[in-house]
Order: C-alpha cells, then sequence, then structure tokens
C-alpha cells in the first residue's frame, strides 16, 4: 500500500513541478497585496514572518525545477517528498493572513481575510484537481485554517469600520473574482499536460505491444503472435474452408550472409518479408510471421482445396526467387516450403504448425525443392518421449556402435586406414543402417549423446587395436560443426582425447563444408586448429557439394579431402565429373594435403583414379562397414601379408601433414 501510494505521489510531483512555477508574478503580486492589508492593519512582524516563509517556498520549487529538466523526468523519491511538504507549507502559509484579519475588529477587513481565505481554496482546487494527493493533502490543512479563521473571528469584537476599509474588502473581491477566472484556465492547461502525458503512456504501450509481437528486423509477427493469430482464424473457420499454414526455410541464405556481410542477409531477409506480407494481404486475412533466423511462416483462411494450397505454394516459391538488390548486387535465393492443411489431421495450432514443419524438412532434402503438403499417411508420427527413451538406452547399451570401412592404398591394395560409421544392432530387427535411426537422433536432440558414445567406443575400439600390436592406420569419425561451435561439445572431445592419448595420432575428424558457412566459424576455426595441436587430423569431407570458396581453403587447416561419391559414381560417363575431380586433386597437391575418394565401386572407377593421380579410396569395391572382431582379423592379414609376424603400428597414410596458416 505504502508502495503504490509514493509511486502515485511520485507521478502527480512530475506535473506539480511544471505548476509550481509558472505564473510567478501573480503570486507575488496577490502574496504583496495581501501583505500590504496586514501591514495596514498592524501586524508588522507577522508580515515580514509570512514574506519570508513564501520567499522560501517559491526559491524551493525553482531549485527542483531546474535539476528536473523535463516533464519525462521521473522525480525521485527525495525530489518527491521535497514538492510535497513544501506545497503544504506554501498552503498553510499562504492562509496565514486570513487568520490576521479575522482578529481585526474591521468587519470589511473580515470580510476580506474570509475572500483572501476562499481565493486560495479556489486556487488549491482549480489547479489540483487532477492530482488528488496533492489537492486533499492542501486542502485539509486548509480546512483547519478555516475553522481557526472562524474562531478568531467569533471571539472578535467588531464596531464601525472606515470608509477605506471596505475599499480594501471591494478591491479583495475584485482580486478575488479574477484569480477565480485565472485559476480555471490554468486547470485547463494542467488537464491538457495530464492527456499529453496519457497519450505519451498509451503511445509507449502500444510500441511495446508492437515489439512484443513483431520481429524488430522485417516487422512481421512473431511465433506467439503468429499461434495467437491462427487460433482466431482456426476459430472463425467456415464450413468447406481450409486454413492453411506454410513453414518456409530458406536455401542458400548462410552463405549470403557468410560471403556479402550480415547487412547483406538483413536485405534479403526485409525483401522477403515485404513478399510474404504482401502475399498474406492478398490471401483475405491471412498473416505473416518470422519465426526466427531465415524460417518464415504463412496462415492463410479460407483456402479451397488440397490443390490450391499448393498452387499458393508456387506463387510463393517464385516471390521468393525473385531477384533481390544489393548495392551494384544482384542476389538470388530459393526457399523450402511444408504445408500443414486443417482436415488432412491434427487442426490444433501445434497440430497444423508439427505438420507443416515435416513437410518442410521433407522438402528440404527433395532435389527439386518442391513444396510438399503434409499428409498423415505419407508421414511417420511424431517420435515420442518413449521413442528418446528407447533410443538412449540403446546408446548406453552399445546397441548403437561403430564399424570400421576400410580405407585402401589404391596403388597396392593395403589398407591405410578406416572411417567410423554407426550401426544400429537391434536385438529384434538386426543389423539397422543410419537412415533408420539418424534422423530420429537429430529430431530428438540426442546428436551429443550419440556423437560422445561413438567416439568413446572409436577411441577405445583404437586403444585396442593398439595393444595388441595392431596398426588401424587413420580411423575417421564424424564431427558435425555444432560440436565444434561450442565449448562444450570441444570440452567433451577433449576429455575421450585425454582418456585414451596414444589414439591421437590414429585419429581423423572429419568435418563437412559447413563449417565454412556456420557463423561461429572463428569458433570452428579454432578448435581446428586446437585438435590439430593435440595430434589429430581433419578432413574435409563430402569436397565439392557445399559452399566451400578457394578463400575458405586458404583460412580453414585441414590434412585430407574426401571427394564425394556423388563425383566418383560419374567418372566416365560424365566429362565434367572427371574434369572436376581432376581439379580437386591438383588442388589438394597444391594445397599439401591428401585425397580419399568415397563411394569407389568399380575396377574402372579404381582404374581411373589411379590414372589420375589418386593415391586413396574407400567404397563397396574394398569391403563394407566391419564390426570390430572382422577389423582385427583384416588387420592381422594385412600384418601376415607384410611379413610380420608381430605386427606394430605404423605411420598414418597422409604422409607430410600441412603446417598451420596462422
Amino acid at each position: 500500500m505504502l508502495t503504490r501510494f509514493i509511486e502515485r505521489l511520485r507521478h502527480e510531483t512530475r506535473f506539480v513541478i511544471h505548476i509550481a512555477t509558472r505564473d510567478l508574478l501573480k503570486h507575488l503580486a496577490g502574496v504583496a497585496m495581501i501583505l500590504a492589508i496586514c501591514w495596514y492593519a498592524g501586524w508588522r512582524m507577522e508580515v515580514f514572518g509570512i514574506a519570508a516563509l513564501i520567499l522560501m517556498a517559491e526559491v524551493v520549487a525553482r531549485v527542483v525545477d531546474h535539476y528536473q529538466t523535463g516533464d519525462d523526468d521521473d522525480p525521485g523519491i527525495v525530489v518527491t517528498l521535497i514538492m510535497w511538504s513544501n506545497n503544504v507549507t506554501s498552503t498553510m502559509t499562504y492562509l496565514l493572513p486570513a487568520v490576521l484579519l479575522a482578529g481585526q475588529p474591521s468587519i470589511p477587513l473580515m470580510l476580506g481575510g474570509f475572500m483572501w481565505l476562499f481565493g486560495v481554496y479556489v486556487h488549491i482546487s482549480n489547479t489540483f484537481v487532477a492530482l488528488p494527493l496533492y489537492n486533499w493533502s492542501q486542502m485539509i490543512p486548509g480546512f483547519s485554517v478555516a475553522m481557526w479563521v472562524f474562531a478568531t473571528a467569533e471571539r472578535t469584537d467588531f464596531g464601525p469600520a472606515p470608509p477605506v476599509d471596505w475599499w480594501i474588502a471591494a478591491g479583495l473581491m475584485v482580486v478575488y473574482s479574477v484569480n477565480t477566472f485565472e485559476t480555471m484556465n490554468q486547470q485547463k492547461d494542467t488537464q491538457r499536460a495530464l492527456d499529453s502525458a496519457r497519450a505519451e503512456a498509451n503511445a509507449r504501450l502500444q510500441a511495446l505491444e508492437h515489439m512484443s509481437r513483431h520481429d524488430a528486423l522485417t516487422g512481421l509477427l512473431n511465433r506467439r503472435a503468429f499461434d495467437e493469430s491462427l487460433e482466431k482464424m482456426l476459430a472463425r473457420r467456415k464450413s468447406g474452408q481450409h486454413v492453411g499454414v506454410f513453414l518456409i526455410d530458406l536455401d542458400g541464405f548462410k552463405p549470403i550472409n557468410d560471403t556479402y556481410s550480415h547487412e547483406a542477409g538483413d536485405t534479403v531477409l526485409i525483401a522477403i518479408a515485404k513478399r510474404l506480407q504482401r502475399i498474406a494481404g492478398e490471401g483475405e486475412g491471412g498473416v505473416a510471421a518470422r519465426l526466427g533466423g531465415d524460417e518464415f511462416a504463412l496462415a492463410i483462411p479460407a483456402l479451397g482445396s488440397e490443390r490450391a494450397a499448393l498452387r499458393l505454394a508456387a506463387h510463393v516459391t517464385r516471390a521468393i526467387e525473385a531477384p533481390i538488390t544489393y548495392g551494384e548486387r544482384v542476389l538470388r535465393i530459393a526457399a523450402s516450403i511444408g504445408i500443414g492443411l486443417t482436415g488432412t489431421g491434427d487442426d490444433s495450432v501445434s497440430g497444423l504448425c508439427a505438420g507443416a514443419d515435416q513437410a518442410m524438412y521433407r522438402a528440404k532434402s527433395d532435389n527439386q525443392h518442391r513444396a510438399m503438403l503434409f499428409s498423415p499417411d505419407s508421414f511417420a508420427p511424431r517420435l515420442s518421449l518413449n521413442d528418446r527413451q528407447r533410443l538412449s538406452e540403446a546408446l548406453q547399451r552399445g546397441e548403437i556402435r561403430p564399424c570400421y570401412q576400410p580405407k585402401v592404398d589404391l596403388d597396392t591394395g593395403a589398407v591405410v586406414g578406416f572411417e567410423a560409421l554407426a550401426r544400429w544392432f537391434h536385438p529384434e530387427r538386426g543389423m539397422l543402417p543410419p537412415s533408420e535411426f539418424l534422423p530420429q537422433v537429430n529430431e530428438l536432440g540426442l546428436q551429443g549423446d550419440f556423437l560422445t558414445q561413438i567416439a568413446r567406443r572409436v577411441l577405445g575400439d583404437v586403444s585396442a587395436l593398439i595393444a595388441e600390436g595392431l596398426s588401424p592406420g587413420a580411423v575417421s569419425i564424424n564431427i558435425p560443426e555444432v560440436t565444434l561451435a561450442t565449448q562444450t561439445g570441444r570440452a567433451d572431445l577433449d576429455a575421450l582425447l585425454d582418456a585414451y592419448p596414444q589414439t591421437a595420432g590414429h585419429i581423423t575428424f572429419e568435418i563437412t563444408e559447413d563449417v565454412f558457412i556456420a557463423r561461429a566459424g572463428d569458433i570452428i576455426k579454432d578448435s581446428i586448429a586446437h585438435f590439430r595441436r593435440a595430434g589429430v587430423r581433419i578432413s574435409l569431407d563430402d569436397f565439392g557439394t557445399g559452399f566451400a570458396s578457394f578463400q575458405h581453403l586458404r583460412q580453414l587447416e585441414f590434412d585430407e579431402l574426401k571427394i564425394d561419391t556423388s563425383f566418383v559414381r560419374d567418372l566416365g560417363s560424365d566429362p565434367a565429373a572427371d574434369v572436376l575431380v581432376a581439379g580437386f586433386l591438383s588442388i589438394a597437391h597444391g594445397l599439401g594435403v591428401s585425397v580419399i575418394a568415397e563411394g569407389v565401386e568399380t575396377a574402372d572407377q579404381h582404374a581411373r583414379l589411379r590414372q589420375m593421380g589418386c593415391r586413396f579410396a574407400q567404397g563397396y569395391r574394398f569391403g563394407r562397414a566391419l564390426p570390430l572382431d572382422e577389423v582385427r582379423i583384416l588387420l592381422f592379414s594385412e600384418a601376415m601379408r607384410a611379413g610380420s609376424s608381430a605386427p606394430k603400428p605404423r605411420d598414418n597414410h597422409t604422409g607430410t601433414r600441412r603446417k598451420s596458416r596462422r
């Protein structure tokens, strides 16, 4: 209660500071007049005291106004208490002449004292009518002074008065009337100030409400506001009409950010937002939103059919793919669109958005980048907490563990290393490939647990092989960019390497070209340099399929390039593939790094790669991914073939490692 009182008093004080400093000349003229009358009545010492108190109150008001630079300044508690006590004190002081005049034996002077009393009341009530705390804190003490005036007048014996006393009373009546009229006008000024402050407060509230519901960059609705609008749209849906949710993920946005700057990225986002807003407006009450990053959403009511939803998605695709001008450059971008439509599943806000989300991810993996419409019959049900528990238990029990695909020397056929590939040895369904469980791992957010468990097993297996006198060569582990971009991910890998220090020289971290377009690119580069200093090799996987540029290749420290299967598959049948593979080999030779060709399956591919100067490869031609026991047999056979009854670990197959460019 006290806190609310003080806050209200502080709010009123903002306006009182403005009120207290206006009409100074009128105040002083009124005070001079009433004090002159008191002087005439014989109250000489009292006049000096009242004048001093009033002057002190006026000085205090102006000092406070000087340090409060404007109406927008919020007065502190000290300023508030000073102004409040100053107003109460000055009001009591202004009323004292009424007490003095009420004690005079002259009826006209007594009437003058009452007119002064009522004049002060009128001034207070009209001036502070919109400020109730200040109004009543002055009026209540004023009523006690009024009682004092009446008591004084009741004890006074009045006699005949000279004409001058009546002229004084008449003059006070004129002043009273003029003052009443003036204070009424000033009350309007106070009310205007309050109305202005109220309008300003409402404008700020509206601005805050807009900020809480809209994206700061594009001005589109944010996720919360989009969900609320969609819920209202569903409630108003008419029979025979569908509400469609379109989730839109921009393709190729990160390279624009990375290549041309974040300002270019913002330009793209703003342009896309305007186009989506225009399309939403064409949809009879549709709404557009930016859900975060490069992900947008549309909610469109009154769609007649699935075909209409797909036509609209095609329209959205064309709008997004239209060129965007940034400075002197023309930027282009594509999009993956997933559609959730009422009548095809769960018609709630969460159900439509979840369906559109699944459809959007399928569209993203579609080579033709067509918009996808969610249908419960063609999409697997979302994973549950039980599915998460089952996967976690499979990781903990070692059902999901690495198998090892050999990497060979194309000249000699000797095994020079392995790539660790996860397999699920399901107790009921047998061995499952990664396509059967990795999407679930990603959807359930178990990537960190998955990597930690697989990496721990790989390091343990490599350590066991070394202890047995076998050399596994360079064993590769696929590392996602998020692991290298976070302190926790890097710390987890450090802890594993510290637990198996003898394995560092046999371990290769495979990363994809996504590291070039990650927002945390500098952190990733630092992590790569850190692990290379620890003796771990870095391999750039799926080379040629991402967004790497020659500038990127200069900046990143790595030891190996892996040519993607898509290029190896077309060797001999597509001249472009031959040219590109030859170019990759030339680049790697110039940078001083080794090359491994992935997906080698035929003798012709094998021969062409050897002819081009590629030394190492992997693929089904050389063997599938093997469990640890079969790897042990393979390595023992390799050692026996090499003529050593007690095989010793050999050096990694890469030879010279490129020096750090830092």
